[in-house]
Formats: structure tokens, sequence, C-alpha cells
């Protein structure tokens, strides 16, 4: 069954390959990926197919498995040498924001939102950063974390989707 080959995008992928060129994706979900492909009539066949079959497949599962999969993203506003603890796409991604970049209040500041939203929510704040600076973050933090749960958890969830589609935008395939 590892053998079998996928094609997508007119190119033909070892099932593990196409796992891996998609796991993380979701981060640290590849559960996503995994449960899209596990019945091969149902593999899709283009990056526009395959966003919308991992956006269903979160949106279809159920809330323990979206909580474990909100709990994954790590929190936002890592010092610069804490970021390698971060996966290749959040480095990039929080980079892209400046947030390696803060200055020791905005750390103090975000460090202090992060806690308040994370004792509130029970899993980080998550936002797609890309095209946002710090000062943007840090007014979205302020703002979210006066929410009620279901209307972050839904936020949360749908900060996810756009992540994702950010991701699979930006590979090369």
């Amino acid at each position: 069954m590892e053998n079998e080959n996928i094609n997508f995008e007119k190119k033909s992928f070892k099932k593990s390959e196409f796992i891996t060129l998609f796991a993380s994706i979701y981060e640290h979900s590849d559960w996503v990926i995994k449960n899209i492909i596990k019945n091969n009539f149902n593999v899709p066949n283009t990056i526009y197919e395959l966003k919308l079959k991992m956006k269903n497949e979160v949106d279809n599962s159920s809330e323990n498995l979206k909580l474990k999969l909100l709990r994954s993203h790590p929190e936002l506003g890592i010092k610069k040498n804490e970021i390698s603890s971060l996966t290749k796409s959040s480095q990039a991604e929080q980079k892209s924001a400046g947030l390696d970049q803060c200055s020791e209040q905005e750390y103090e500041e975000i460090k202090s939102l992060n806690r308040l939203y994370k004792e509130k929510f029970d899993f980080p704040f998550i936002i797609a950063v890309k095209g946002l600076n710090r000062s943007d973050i840090i007014k979205s933090m302020k703002n979210r974390v006066k929410n009620n749960y279901q209307e972050e958890f839904s936020t949360a969830i749908n900060e996810v989707h756009k992540i994702a589609k950010i991701r699979l935008d930006a590979l090369e395939l």
C-alpha cells in the first residue's frame, strides 16, 4: 500500500512522498492528509481540490480533534534564540511579520497576552500573520481575547485554514 502511486498535478508521487509533502500544511497534524488519501478513489488531482478536501476534513472532524489541531500550533512571539523550536513554516511566517525582531516591551506584551489567551481558551492564539506586522498582531490579540469560547474556537479554526491555504499556495510542485 505504501508503494502505491498518487497522480497529482500531472506528477506521480509514492503515497509516502505525498504524505510527507503535505503533512505540515496543518501544523503537526498529518492525520488531515492521511485521512484524505486513505481511500484511493478519493484522492484529489489538483491543489484546488486538495485545499477543499483538507478544509472539509478539518471542518468535519470532531471537536476534540479540532482542539488537538489548535493546540499543535506554537505561540507567537518566540524569542530569536528560541525560534529553532518552530517548524520551518512557522519560523518563516513569524519572521515575515517581524515577530523575531520584537523589542523587549513587545515581547513581554505578546507573552502576557499569550498567557491570558491560553488561560481563557486552553489553546494558543492563532492568526495567519502574512501581511501583518507586530502591532497588527498585538491589536488582534487584545481584541480576540475578549471573545467567548465558541467565537474564538471558530475564529482560530478559520485562521488555521488561512495558514493552510498560504502554505499550499507557497508550495512548488
